[in-house]
């Protein structure tokens, strides 16, 4: 979807929330949970395809992606 295209539908009707305000703060809006004992939060760019509906997110912050390997459990196939 980053690139534009959903891979649900193959629609170009993408758009993207990656420079909405308010990703981080006090109302934690269009954030993850990390856990943690201070709460710490990852803040997500969120990708919409507006013909289907499909949502796919992404970690704003590499930095975060550490962070969660660390404290969320590992999916196990």
């Amino acid at each position: 979807m980053r690139k534009g295209i959903c891979p649900k539908c193959n629609s170009q009707e993408v758009y993207s929330g990656e420079n909405i305000s308010f990703k981080k703060g006090p109302y934690s809006i269009n954030t993850i949970h990390m856990g943690g004992v201070l709460g710490s939060q990852a803040a997500l760019d969120n990708y919409v395809c507006c013909e289907c509906g499909y949502v796919e997110s992404y970690i704003s912050h590499p930095k975060d992606l550490k962070k969660i390997s660390v404290q969320w459990e590992k999916v196990r196939s």
